[in-house]
C-alpha cells in the first residue's frame, strides 16, 4: 500500500497546474484578486478529463478552496474516514477543513464542478459563514445520491454559471454568488434533519462552541503538529465553564460525555493517519498527544476493536 508521507495542502495555483493551465495562471489568478472579489471558476468534467488526457485520482489532500461537484458516473468518494460509493449521480461538497478525494470507477464520467475561495463568499457578501454551515462541517454528510430530476435541476444551475462567466455584465459575480448559495442550500435541504438543527439557547450554544473548538485541532498534517487540548478539563477551561457543566450539557444534548466526544474524534484522526500516511505508530501516537505508544494502542483497540497495526493492513 502506498502512503503519502505528509498530507499536502493543494492551493488554487496547484489546482490549475494539475489541470494544465500553467501558461494562463497570471490571467486566471491575478495578483491581489483575493483582496477584491475572491476567486470563482466553473468547469465541465468531461472537458477537463479530455484536457488532462489521462485518468488521475484526486490526491488525498487538504485544499485551500471550496468545491461543489455534480458527478455523473460510478465513483468512490473518501472524506476523512468515510468511504461513500456514488453509483450513478452524486452531488459533492468539499471544504478546506476536510481532506478528501474521489476515485472514478468507470470511464463514463461527466458533470460539472465549481471552485471558489473563502473570500468569494464572505459573511459581508453572502450573509452566511461558510464553515458554520452543516454542509461544510467536519463529520457531516457531504455526498448525496441524486435522481434524474435532481440532476436536471442542478445541471440548470451550472449552465447558468457558465453563461454568466462568459458575460460582460458588470455585476456578474454577485449573480454567481447567488447561484453558489442556491447550490449550497440545495445540498442542505438534502441533509438529514439532525443536521438542520439550529442552536437557539445557551445549551446548544455551548455544544456548538465545544465542537468548533474540538475541530480546530484537526486535521493533523505534519509530524511536528500535536494536539493541545486532550481532556474534558482542557476544553472546559477554554470555554470558561466548569467541567461538570460541560459534561452535563453534552450528555443532555447527545447522550455522550465530553470524553466520549474527544475520544471519538481522536480515533477518527488516528484512522486517517494510519491509512493515509507512512508515519510509524510512535509518530502517530505523539501527534495525537499520547506519551506512550502502549497508551495509544490500548486507546485505539478500545475505540476501533482492533490494534493500530491490524487496522493499517
Amino acid at each position: 500500500m502506498n502512503f503519502a508521507t505528509i498530507m499536502e495542502i493543494t492551493s488554487l495555483k496547484d489546482f490549475y497546474r494539475e489541470m494544465g493551465f500553467d501558461n494562463e495562471l497570471e490571467t486566471i489568478l491575478p495578483e491581489g484578486i483575493n483582496k477584491d472579489i475572491g476567486h470563482f471558476n466553473v468547469f465541465n468534467i468531461a472537458s477537463v478529463r479530455k484536457k488532462v488526457k489521462e485518468t488521475k485520482t484526486m490526491p488525498y489532500n487538504r485544499r485551500t478552496y471550496y468545491k461543489i461537484s455534480l458527478i455523473n458516473g460510478h465513483n468512490r468518494a473518501e472524506y476523512a474516514d468515510k468511504v461513500i460509493e456514488i453509483k450513478k449521480n452524486g452531488l459533492l461538497f468539499a471544504s478546506p477543513k476536510v481532506p478528501y478525494h474521489y476515485i472514478p470507477q468507470d470511464e463514463e464520467q461527466s458533470g460539472y464542478f465549481c471552485i471558489f475561495s473563502h473570500e468569494f463568499l464572505t459573511s459581508s457578501q453572502s450573509g452566511i459563514v461558510l464553515d458554520n454551515l452543516p454542509i461544510f462541517k467536519a463529520g457531516g454528510y457531504p455526498v448525496f445520491q441524486l435522481d434524474e430530476n435532481q440532476v436536471k435541476e442542478i445541471e440548470y444551475l451550472f449552465e447558468k454559471m457558465f453563461k454568466e462567466m462568459a458575460s460582460n455584465y458588470a455585476f456578474k459575480y454577485d449573480l454567481l454568488r447567488n447561484y453558489v448559495l442556491e447550490l449550497i442550500h440545495y445540498g442542505q435541504k438534502l441533509q438529514p434533519d439532525i443536521a438542520q438543527y439550529t442552536a437557539h439557547n445557551a445549551t446548544t450554544r455551548v455544544v456548538g462552541l465545544f465542537v468548533e473548538l474540538l475541530e480546530r485541532q484537526f486535521p493533523i498534517t505534519a509530524l511536528g503538529q500535536q494536539l493541545i487540548l486532550r481532556t474534558a478539563k482542557d476544553y472546559a477551561e477554554r470555554l470558561n465553564i466548569h467541567v461538570n457543566h460541560l459534561n452535563k450539557v453534552l450528555k443532555e444534548h447527545s447522550g455522550k460525555t465530553t470524553t466520549d466526544f474527544i475520544g471519538s474524534r481522536i480515533a477518527q484522526e488516528a484512522k486517517i493517519l494510519l491509512k493515509q500516511t507512512d508515519w510509524n505508530i510512535s509518530e502517530i501516537a505523539y501527534t495525537l498527544g499520547f506519551e506512550e505508544v502502549a497508551h495509544f494502542s490500548n486507546f485505539f483497540k478500545k475505540q476501533a476493536k482492533v490494534s493500530p497495526l491490524t487496522f493499517r493492513t
